[in-house]
């Protein structure tokens, strides 16, 4: 008994299967393949990788605490992600240009700080404390405030004050580094960090 297929047999199964789905499938179908090519091309970036979006809201104001949030979020522009940053309270220092200058680094209450908290309170130990890493950023060639500011804008990266802050603190908006967005609030902060994939709060 042969075992044979006849090809002629196959090519009608075939087209038999093929007949079985019905024209407005296949155009459903191919609607919903080209409404996802449209979905895949939004998250990419023209080289080809993954575009991310990440928000952070940066809340304090000190020196130590004014570097973390800018070189994450210039290092996420670096490759590409699209990301904002939220100041709100003495996080607004940071995008002031006058008092960004001038960030101190507390002596007190900082487990990093080879000094108990006792000497550490004594009078002019925060500008003692202030001038020590200032001179560590300096002798490593580490970038500035201003510099990682003015880095960030450039690649993108959208600084947003806090209004409610402004108004709190009695801020002038024209005191802000140039290219910082003012007028936000803690909504459209939120809307931003629903549509984000990374969240961080410093």
């Amino acid at each position: 008994m042969s075992t044979d297929t006849d090809p002629s047999e196959t090519e009608d199964a075939a087209a038999t299967a093929a007949g079985s789905v019905a024209p407005e499938d296949v155009a459903a179908l191919e609607a919903r393949i080209d409404e996802l090519e449209d979905e895949l091309a939004d998250v990419r970036t023209d080289d080809g990788d993954d575009q991310g979006k990440m928000v952070i809201i940066a809340t304090k104001g000190t020196l130590d605490m004014a570097y973390p949030p800018l070189i994450l979020a210039s290092t996420a522009a670096a490759f590409g992600w699209d990301v904002t940053v939220f100041h709100t309270f003495w996080g607004l220092d940071i995008l002031h240009e006058e008092r960004s200058q001038n960030l101190q680094l507390s002596a007190v209450g900082n487990p990093n700080m080879p000094m108990p908290n006792a000497i550490g309170a004594l009078p002019g130990m925060d500008r003692l404390t202030t001038k020590m890493m200032e001179k560590r950023i300096a002798d490593n060639d580490t970038a500035s405030i201003q510099e990682l500011i003015d880095t960030s804008l450039d690649m993108g990266v959208e600084f947003q004050a806090c209004q409610m802050t402004i108004d709190l603190m009695d801020y002038d908006e024209d005191d802000f580094f140039d290219g910082v967005t003012t007028g936000v609030g803690a909504a459209s902060a939120l809307g931003d960090m629903v549509d984000a994939d990374v969240q961080l709060l410093v």
